[in-house]
């Protein structure tokens, strides 16, 4: 086969991605490009940025999702004068006076100079293609450079992908913003290399699957190919300059072993939402169906990356864990000499013995997919799981020494004032347990079953969330580019329904921050024990004894019903006296009640 002509091309990563960790997007598309004979570099501009307005504040930026505040920053610079918001009207929607002074300062001081100095970071001059992967809050500051780019380097291509890019929000942008000369929409594992053969020879990269781009001024879109359906031939994703780079910044310490969070895939797609798409995921926007790579490359690719960059930690990219790896993965890490710390997304179904399995195996952080602690609202969500086994992952979670990234959300169609009580009312059971990072109204996201089904829902007065309108000139339909939506649900319940849970969650938070409480049991024989120092003040112990503590214990591991404790303790009493018995426990706080299940709350007073 013959060798492709020389293409040199940089892949960016503008702010506001994350700065403690190097975009996967960029490792892994200049590994399949150099893979095809390719001269590709990247380039972590974010991290720029980062360094020059300072890191915490950085971080505060990246994780703001309303106001859209990281894309106003940018929109001058990228759009000029045909920017919305000059004067700055969206920093209304900041609270703090300080912040937003702050705000205005970084627009004017900070930006400009900031791209100023990316276009002597490079040899640009040198080359052919840029290409800039936007997720989020990245798409002005990625307009803002590749303006400036086109406007020294005309003969560059720019080349755009990534999740703000998918569907129709792709085919609007390239159709309305010019420095966009072509777009990859969907996975670009395939289109990529072919998008750069064809530039290196000459041809026309319109009729390559998964590309967009302006021919004769109207956009010209190919359907895109097959998805990746063999992800252990794709490359190792190349980190190096990321790593590099936030060395020479002075945000990653130069040593054998640092605390760099280093992103793999080992699956794309979601098996559950391939048959449950939940209500409110706009996740997987046209790739659902679910592929993984074996554990046996999966296994070799994180001692690969941590021999490369001498950090341990590692962060899947997955959507929700591959079952099977129960049963290939974590066992081989969890007996190997591998120390890794590793976060997942799994389903909130995993049971005692599989958490127990993973953080053995190295898991410390989980992201379970649990934003309820209603098994009604979980149903109009369409979790696919119940209220007690959320509380359940909680437990064995905090047992185990596994911190959880979970939230509580509502405002779903059908939902009832009952479903919030409940939860409010079982909340301060549960300090003991990690509280939710949050507790707000759903989003409505592109993609998601509440935006495309939007007449079933009940769904009215859905429009672009506001921030788009001082981000976006007027030539841009916000319809088509906006991924988070305002909208009103016919029927819905009104704000302070959810009063109380928001108060709970807050106490919660408050309680949990002073310091973890305990909720321990101990058992011998015919004997229990339950030690209580949830709340301050009102600690205490519970003892019982024969039935009543064999009774709870038999709902420890995993909620149960009646009848099954009656079969499993051979016990000759009615279902109705055991029934009573988990509503006395559960009126101690002692246990969690859902519907049938009965879950026992405290945890093992002995170590892990």
């Amino acid at each position: 086969m013959a060798e492709p002509e020389p293409f040199p091309t940089v892949l960016v990563s503008m702010p506001f991605m994350d700065v403690d960790r190097p975009s996967i997007q960029l490792g892994l598309l200049k590994a399949i490009g150099q893979a095809h004979g390719f001269p590709v570099r990247t380039l972590h501009a974010n991290l720029d940025f980062a360094s020059r307005i300072g890191v915490d504040y950085y971080r505060t930026l990246a994780q703001w999702r309303e106001p859209m505040v990281g894309d106003w920053l940018f929109a001058v610079e990228a759009f000029g004068e045909a920017a919305p918001d000059h004067e700055g009207k969206l920093l209304t929607r900041v609270a703090d006076e300080r912040l937003r002074d702050r705000l205005r300062r970084t627009r004017e001081r900070d930006v400009g100079p900031f791209l100023d100095s990316l276009l002597e970071a490079l040899p640009w001059h040198e080359m052919r293609a840029v290409g800039f992967s936007s997720t989020f809050q990245q798409n002005i500051a990625s307009f803002a450079l590749a303006r400036r780019l086109k406007e020294r380097y005309p003969a560059i291509v720019t080349l755009f992908g990534g999740a703000n890019f998918d569907g129709e929000m792709g085919l609007e942008l390239v159709r309305a913003i010019d420095c966009i000369d072509i777009a990859v929409v969907g996975e670009g594992d395939t289109a990529f290399p072919r998008l750069l053969k064809a530039l290196a020879a000459g041809a026309d990269p319109a009729a390559i699957p998964g590309v967009a781009c302006r021919v004769d001024g109207r956009v010209v879109a190919t359907a895109p190919a097959a998805p990746q359906e063999v992800l252990d031939g794709l490359p190792v994703p190349d980190y190096a300059e990321y790593f590099d780079r936030a060395e020479k910044l002075g945000l990653v310490p130069r040593a054998e072993r640092r605390a760099v969070w280093i992103p793999f895939e080992s699956s794309r797609g979601c098996w559950w939402g391939a048959k449950h798409h939940c209500t409110f995921c706009g996740l997987n926007a046209t790739t659902m169906r679910f592929r993984a790579k074996s554990p046996s490359r999966v296994l070799a690719e994180l001692a690969t990356q941590a021999q490369r960059h001498g950090s341990f930690r590692f962060e899947a990219v997955d959507n929700i864990l591959d079952m099977r790896y129960l049963k290939e993965f974590f066992p081989v890490l969890a007996e190997s000499r591998a120390k890794y710390e590793i976060f997942y997304e799994v389903k909130a179904n995993l049971t005692r013995a599989q958490l127990k399995l993973m953080a053995k195996a190295g898991v410390t952080h989980l992201q379970p997919g649990l934003e309820s602690l209603s098994s009604n609202v979980l149903r109009l969500m369409d979790k696919g799981v119940r209220a007690a086994q959320n509380v359940n992952v909680l437990r064995w979670a905090r047992y185990y020494g596994i911190d959880v990234a979970w939230a509580i959300l509502w405002g779903f169609p059908g939902e009832t004032p009952q479903d919030y009580a409940q939860q409010a009312a079982v909340a301060a059971h549960l300090v003991h347990l990690q509280p939710p990072a949050s507790a707000d109204r759903v989003w409505l996201e592109r993609f998601s079953p509440l935006y495309r089904d939007a007449e079933r829902f009940g769904v009215r007065d859905r429009a672009p969330e506001p921030s788009y309108q001082h981000v976006y000139p007027g030539s841009v339909d916000l319809d088509r580019v906006a991924y988070f939506f305002d909208y009103e649900i016919q029927d819905a319940l009104p704000d302070h329904a959810y009063d109380a849970l928001r108060a709970a969650v807050e106490q919660w938070t408050a309680v949990w921050k002073a310091g973890p409480p305990v909720l321990l049991y101990q058992a011998t024989p015919g004997s229990l024990q339950i030690y209580d120092g949830r709340h301050q003040g009102s600690e205490g112990t519970y003892r019982f004894h024969g039935t009543l503590a064999d009774i709870y214990l038999a709902c420890s591991d995993r909620p149960t019903t009646a009848a099954a404790v009656r079969e499993r303790l051979r016990l000759d009493l009615p279902l109705p006296a055991i029934e009573e018995a988990f509503t006395q426990f559960a009126q101690r706080g002692l246990m969690f009640l859902d519907g049938p299940l009965a879950l026992a709350l405290a945890l093992p007073g002995q170590p892990a």
